[in-house]
C-alpha cells in the first residue's frame, strides 16, 4: 500500500443544520480585533523575540489601532511576565487599549497570571482547556463531566482571584480548545457551565473564544457551528462571541470572514498570518478584504512598509511576495494585455466615482504603491540580463528590489535608442540614476557613538549649499541617521530593505550598501561605496534621498 493513501482519514461530518442564516448576511463593519502576535505568534517562531523585538512590534500593533493585544503567558514564561511588568510599570499601554494574558485553568498558575497583572487599568484574563473528542479520550482519558469540571474550576478560580485585586477592571475569556473538532453540543454545554460561574451580563460581558485549533473542515462547516453556539448558547447577550481560526487548510481567513457572518463579534488573529503550522489567521488579509468592500476596518494599514518592516525584524519569517494586499508583486503585471487594460481604466477613472480598474481591487496609492513605479514593463530576462552584465563586468551583486528599478531605466534607455545597450552604458545608468550622493544633499562628516546597544550620530550635511548638524539615535547607523534625518527636515521615512557586500578581496577592497527607502509614500533606492561600510550605508541613504528629491523635481 502507498503511504500517500487517502483512506486512512474520515471527512468531517456537520450536523445538519436546515435553517441557516448566515448565507444571506453580509459583513458592513469590522469586527473586534484582538492581535495574538506576542503569544501565539511568538511561541510559533523558531528563535522567539527579544525584549527589543516584542516593543517594536507592540508599538506597531497599536499604532495601526489594534484595541486587545495577547502580550503573553506570564505564569510560564519568564520573558512574558517581565514584559507585562514593563508595560505596566512603564505606563506602556494607551487608555483604549487593554492587554490580554493566557493561563491553564491550574491554580498555581492563575495566582502568578494576577500577579503579572497587578497595578494594569483593564485587562483580559483568557483561560483554556481541550474539549475536543480525541483531546478527551487519547490526551486526558476524561469523560464529557471530567472535562467540563476543568473548565468549571478555572473559571471559579479567575473569579476568586480576580475579586482580591479589585481596583483593576477584568474581562474574563474562556476557549473550548479544539472548539472545530468538539461535538456541537457538548461545547455549548461547557460553555454554559463557565458563564454559570461568570454570570456575564450586557453591561459586563465575558468573551467565549471559539478556536479552530486545527483546521479540519471547509469554513462553511466551522459557520454553521459558529452560527449553532450562537443560537444555543445561553446568556447571549452577556457574550462577546470570538473566533479563534488557524490555516491548517489555507482558509482561515475565509473561516474567520463566514463566523462573523454567522454571529461572531470578535476575531483573533496575526499580523501576516504568522503561528504555529501553517498559521494564524492573517488579520492584515481579512481587514484590507473588509477595505476593499467599502467596510472601515478600524485599522490603518497606509503603511504597509513600516508593517512589512517591523514583522520581519521581530519574527526573522520573510513576506511572501505574493502576500494579498501588500506582497512585492501584487500590483505588479507581466502580462501585455493586462498592462494595457489598467492604462486604459486608469485613463478613465475620475476622482468621483468608486474605483474600477481592471485587476486593480483598490488603489496601490491607498498602500502607499505607486503602479507605474512597480509596472514591470521588461520581462524577466531583461532584469536578469542587467544583473548579469553588472556583476560580471563590475562586480556588482544587486538585490532582487534594485535589479527591477535598473532593468525599467535600461528598458527606457533602450526603446530611446532603438538598440542594444552594452554593459559600460548600464554601468553608467546605474551610477547616474542611484548613486548620486553628492547633490542636493552631501555627507560632509559625521560622528558614530554606541552605549547599550543603541547608535547616536551627529552628522555634518551639506543640502543645498546649506551646512547642518544633524542628530539622532538608533539600533545601528542606519535607524541613526535616518531618524536624524527625520527630527530634522520632517520627512516619513522608514527602509524597506538594504543590502552590502565587498567590491572585490582583502583588506583595501571597497564596500558597496544598497538601500530601499520609502520616503512619504513613496519607494526611492541609492547605492553608495567607500572603505567604510557605515560609511558606505548612510551614503546609499543619501543616495536613495537625492534621487527622491530629483524625482520630485522633475515632477
Amino acid at each position: 500500500m502507498s503511504t500517500f493513501d487517502h483512506r486512512k482519514y474520515r471527512p468531517t461530518r456537520p450536523v445538519p443544520m436546515h435553517s441557516r442564516r448566515w448565507p444571506d448576511n453580509t459583513i458592513d463593519a469590522a469586527p473586534i480585533w484582538a492581535s495574538v502576535d506576542l503569544r501565539d505568534g511568538n511561541q510559533a517562531l523558531l528563535e522567539p523575540m527579544n525584549v527589543t523585538q516584542k516593543r517594536r512590534l507592540w508599538d506597531l500593533l497599536v499604532k495601526i489601532g489594534v484595541k486587545e493585544i495577547e502580550v503573553g503567558f506570564p505564569s510560564a514564561s519568564q520573558p512574558d511576565y517581565d514584559f507585562v511588568r514593563w508595560l505596566i510599570e512603564q505606563d506602556r499601554i494607551p487608555e483604549d487599549v487593554t492587554i490580554q494574558v493566557l493561563v491553564q485553568a491550574r491554580e498555581a498558575l492563575i495566582e502568578r497570571t494576577f500577579e503579572a497583572l497587578k497595578g494594569v487599568r483593564r485587562a483580559i484574563v483568557h483561560v483554556y482547556n481541550s474539549t475536543s473528542t480525541v483531546q478527551r479520550e487519547r490526551v486526558f482519558n476524561r469523560d464529557r463531566d471530567g472535562i467540563k469540571a476543568i473548565a468549571v474550576d478555572g473559571a471559579r478560580m479567575l473569579r476568586d482571584t480576580a475579586a482580591r485585586y479589585p481596583d483593576t477592571e477584568w474581562v474574563f475569556q474562556y476557549s473550548p480548545e479544539s472548539f472545530s473538532n468538539t461535538e456541537w453540543d457538548y461545547a455549548v454545554e461547557v460553555c454554559d457551565a463557565v458563564t454559570d460561574v461568570w454570570q456575564p451580563t450586557a453591561d459586563k460581558p465575558c468573551i467565549i473564544n471559539l478556536p479552530a485549533t486545527v483546521e479540519s473542515s471547509t469554513p462553511n462547516v466551522f459557520a454553521d457551528q459558529v452560527e449553532y453556539f450562537c443560537n444555543h448558547v445561553a446568556r447571549r447577550d452577556g457574550i462577546i462571541v470570538s473566533v479563534h481560526t488557524h490555516n491548517d487548510r489555507g482558509c482561515a481567513v475565509a473561516a474567520a470572514e463566514l463566523a462573523i457572518m454567522a454571529g461572531a463579534d470578535r476575531v483573533e488573529g496575526t499580523l501576516l498570518g504568522n503561528g504555529e503550522r501553517t498559521g494564524n489567521m492573517d488579520i492584515v488579509t481579512m481587514a484590507m478584504n473588509l477595505y476593499s468592500q467599502g467596510v472601515d476596518p478600524k485599522l490603518d494599514l497606509s503603511s504597509p512598509d513600516e508593517i512589512i518592516q517591523v514583522y520581519t525584524q521581530s519574527t526573522g519569517l520573510p513576506v511572501h511576495p505574493r502576500h494579498p494586499w501588500i506582497g512585492e508583486l501584487v500590483y505588479t503585471a507581466f502580462s501585455g494585455s493586462h498592462q494595457d487594460a489598467i492604462r486604459k481604466c486608469l485613463s478613465r477613472q475620475s476622482d468621483d466615482e468608486h474605483w474600477q480598474v481592471a485587476y486593480l481591487p483598490i488603489d496601490p496609492k491607498d498602500l502607499g504603491r505607486d503602479y507605474q513605479a512597480v509596472i514591470r514593463v521588461n520581462s524577466q530576462s531583461g532584469k536578469g540580463g542587467v544583473a548579469f552584465v553588472l556583476e560580471r563586468d563590475y562586480g556588482l551583486t544587486l538585490p532582487r528590489w534594485m535589479q527591477v528599478e535598473l532593468a525599467q531605466v535600461v528598458q527606457h534607455e533602450s526603446e530611446s535608442v532603438s538598440g542594444e545597450i552594452g554593459g559600460e552604458r548600464i554601468h553608467e545608468l546605474f551610477m547616474q540614476h542611484f548613486a548620486t550622493t553628492s547633490h542636493p544633499v552631501a555627507l560632509a562628516g559625521y560622528r558614530l557613538d554606541r552605549q547599550n546597544g543603541i547608535d547616536t550620530i551627529d552628522a555634518q550635511v551639506d543640502h543645498n549649499g546649506v551646512q547642518r548638524t544633524i542628530r539622532g539615535s538608533g539600533e545601528g547607523a542606519i535607524e541613526a541617521f535616518v531618524n536624524a534625518w527625520i527630527s530634522a527636515y520632517g520627512n516619513q521615512i522608514s527602509v524597506v530593505d538594504y543590502s552590502e557586500h565587498a567590491l572585490g578581496e582583502g583588506t583595501a577592497a571597497e564596500a558597496v550598501a544598497y538601500v530601499q527607502l520609502n520616503i512619504d509614500g513613496h519607494r526611492s533606492s541609492g547605492v553608495a561605496f567607500d572603505k567604510d561600510t557605515v560609511s558606505a550605508s548612510m551614503r546609499a541613504v543619501l543616495a536613495a534621498l537625492n534621487r527622491a528629491e530629483m524625482s520630485r523635481i522633475a515632477a
